[in-house]
């Protein structure tokens, strides 16, 4: 349920959530175009098209899908990259601090870009 109505910067992660504009969320996070989002993936280890709903109906806005799959990088299962891909969506998956790191610089280049962030400790 929790939602920030704007496209923010990450400023910190850790701790089990995430710190942007100058609040803090306890958990996994979407950022889209239309803001960041509370996100509560069924199984983060086997993610699927169910848990990216909110991204596919944003699709139109989303070139760049960062997906932080915690501290390990995993792979996106086929089918999900499937979906992602005819959606036109190009999926990048990698562990949740370089997909910070590679949000905001996105971000500030004014790109296309949205992020799926797994909470870590």
């Amino acid at each position: 349920r929790a939602h920030f109505p704007g496209r923010a910067p990450i400023d910190a992660y850790g701790n089990g959530g995430f710190r942007f504009a100058d609040m803090s969320h306890r958990g996994s996070i979407l950022c889209l175009p239309s803001g960041v989002y509370g996100w509560e993936p069924a199984d983060p280890a086997k993610l699927s098209s169910d848990d990216f709903a909110r991204v596919f109906a944003e699709a139109a806005d989303v070139e760049i899908l960062l997906v932080g799959c915690g501290s390990d990088l995993r792979p996106i299962p086929a089918a999900l990259r499937a979906a992602l891909r005819e959606a036109r969506i190009s999926a990048d998956p990698m562990s949740t601090g370089a997909a910070v790191r590679t949000y905001n610089v996105l971000l500030a280049e004014d790109r296309a870009v949205a992020a799926a962030l797994i909470a870590v400790d």
